[in-house]
């Protein structure tokens, strides 16, 4: 006889702590993008954010709002647990309390989350989220060991990559004294509803129901009905409502929920006129409700829009929604594009940074009457603005996480909208000359745990630059895709304080200077695997396979290659060869890259542009 099916409310805590999962057959591999990941971490930082204050103490999460987080469904098979839906988000949540857990060693308060990761049953120690093929990667994770991906399977890909962009994405603010009150908030304020079903059919019928026959309206489709509705009947309606329909197929084209993201991608960027305050009991203005509710926001809102008459509200999707949902499928190809020749190279660059804000300034400046080249124009200059923003921060070890830049960015959005090309041009060349700091603030940018990932994509744009201005071939997708030929960032010196007593007495201080920006190149693992090892005297010579960057330490990089001997000419860099890498040296290369970095983060292509002098 079938049992009931229950349905509760629970903590994460009550979730996870000492209970075992296994992933059913229904959902095999875990998928989630970068993007699925910084929202995450975008809506539960803010939402604690919302409550927080530096006078606040762990006793006072007591009082903050709860969180509800979605849903799961579980099929309980004689005690054991399978998730039928839900496993991403459940995957995603204990990668996210593994890297709390690292963040806090060495702090004199540590919250102890070890149970809602990892725990013993009937004298077995696992994961709580226990599926055999992901242990490896998740005990490295969790000890902070070494793991290679290569080669595992889609799941494990995905594991080691997320949980690489919450190390880059989770907000510097909560790194500190907060931690320990988000952690607490996050365990025990964060709901899930879990829908338990003791028989594998009714769990795959709650499955089937709520992913595939279920008929509750989206907001876009009530937003759909509003304006439809007062458009008014005839064939104004009937050429509006094929007009809908065939875009948004191919928003779908674009992933699950691209439809609301873009929704709320247009409202923000051409209405939004006040985001919450950065202050205890702010409320949220009209950017944070397009956030949460866009289709209601459009109702309430709907005279500010310019919707009076039953005509405009005709123009709002025959001419508004088809422009702008045109441009957010353009951008959103861009953002993924491996295209070697994107006609919007800097869109790419800053969707490989994980910067989703950076769509709604790309919007911002867009109108309707626009020629495409002002189009593609506008979406050069704000996508390049974002880009040596980016670039500098991330230079300077600023982080560039969506709950840190989502209030300046707004103020930039807002600025700009509806702006003309040269305006443009002008006003975020002006914004970029305000900055405070540049590749000129840091000279001594050194590799930690924290950054790799940043300066393997800075370092990856630096080999190309080099390569490419020489007449060679662009490299940076191969040297940026982990899916085919591995590159790591490589030291020149191998780990070995003692070559090096002659200049350094102290193996930490080596150490430092080995982490130097100077000391690195980009390099296929299997070089390192090789010749990494070995003195740079015995490396240098393996050098000339690689790309120009490395070849550079060589003389022979500087016979029979007029292209790289011309760039360095024309560009004034002092780069020369090197029979012995010494730790002046590490500070020449330095500044070499320095150098270089400048060059390809330059403010002044703004303005060359806008005058179309760059392609």
């Amino acid at each position: 006889m079938k049992k009931k099916i229950d349905a509760f409310a629970y903590s994460i805590r009550a979730v996870l702590k000492g209970n075992k999962y296994s992933i059913d057959y229904y959902q095999r591999e875990y998928k989630w993008k970068t993007k699925q990941i910084a929202e995450l971490i975008a809506d539960l930082t803010a939402r604690f954010s919302q409550a927080y204050d530096v006078t606040h103490t762990r006793e006072s999460v007591l009082a903050y709002p709860h969180y509800f987080l979605g849903s799961i469904v579980v099929s309980d098979k004689e005690g054991t647990r399978f998730i039928v839906d839900g496993q991403q988000r459940l995957t995603s949540l204990t990668l996210l309390l593994m890297y709390l857990r690292r963040l806090q060693a060495g702090m004199p308060a540590r919250v102890n989350i070890d149970e809602l990761i990892y725990s013993e049953a009937w004298g077995i120690e696992s994961f709580n989220l226990d599926v055999a093929e992901r242990e490896p990667c998740m005990r490295s994770l969790y000890e902070d060991a070494s793991f290679d991906p290569e080669g595992a399977s889609e799941s494990v890909e995905a594991i080691w990559n997320r949980f690489a962009d919450i190390e880059e994405l989770f907000p510097n603010e909560l790194r500190g004294d907060a931690l320990p009150l988000f952690i607490d908030w996050l365990q025990h304020c964060v709901q899930i509803v879990q829908i338990t079903a003791y028989d594998d059919d009714d769990a795959y019928s709650i499955f089937e129901t709520m992913n595939d026959r279920g008929l509750n309206l989206t907001p876009s489709d009530m937003l759909k009905g509003y304006l439809l509705a007062n458009i008014g009947e005839g064939p104004a309606r009937i050429a509006a409502g094929d007009l809908w329909k065939s875009r948004l197929a191919g928003l779908a084209d674009l992933g699950k929920e691209a439809d609301a993201d873009f929704f709320k991608t247009w409202f923000r960027s051409q209405y939004a006129k006040k985001i919450r305050e950065r202050k205890r009991d702010a409320i949220p203005e009209d950017y944070d409700k397009i956030g949460t509710e866009f289709h209601r926001w459009l109702r309430r809102d709907a005279e500010l829009v310019g919707l009076t008459s039953r005509a405009e509200f005709g123009t709002f999707v025959q001419r508004d929604f088809d422009f702008y949902s045109k441009q957010f499928i353009r951008i959103s190809i861009a953002s993924t594009s491996r295209d070697p020749k994107p006609d919007l190279p800097y869109i790419g660059f800053n969707s490989d940074n994980g910067f989703t804000l950076q769509f709604q300034l790309l919007m911002a400046p867009l109108r309707p009457q626009d020629t495409p080249t002002a189009i593609s124009t506008k979406l050069m200059l704000v996508s390049r603005y974002v880009d040596i923003l980016l670039a500098w921060r991330l230079w300077n070890n600023r982080s560039i996480a969506y709950s840190t830049m989502q209030y300046a960015m707004f103020l930039v959005m807002r600025d700009i909208r509806g702006m003309g090309v040269d305006e443009l041009a002008a006003h975020l060349h002006g914004a970029l000359s305000k900055e405070s700091e540049t590749f000129a603030s840091l000279d001594r940018l050194k590799l930690h745990q924290q950054n790799r990932l940043q300066l393997h994509r800075i370092l990856a744009r630096i080999t190309d630059y080099v390569g490419v201005q020489s007449g060679e071939p662009s490299r940076y997708l191969e040297m940026t895709n982990q899916m085919t030929t591995r590159y790591e960032v490589e030291h020149i010196w191998a780990d070995h304080p003692e070559r090096h007593l002659g200049e350094f007495e102290h193996a930490y201080d080596f150490a430092e200077h080995r982490n130097l920006i100077g000391d690195l190149l980009l390099l296929p693992k299997s070089f390192n695997a090789s010749f990494g090892d070995l003195p740079y005297e015995k490396k240098l010579p393996h050098y000339l396979s690689q790309n120009l960057l490395a070849r550079s330490l060589h003389p022979q990089c500087y016979e029979r290659n007029p292209g790289f001997v011309r760039f360095v000419h024309e560009n004034g860099l002092d780069v020369h060869p090197y029979d012995e890498f010494k730790a002046s040296s590490v500070l020449e290369r330095g500044q070499l890259y320095q150098a270089i970095a400048q060059q390809v983060w330059n403010p002044d292509d703004l303005p060359a542009i806008a005058a179309g002098l760059q392609a």
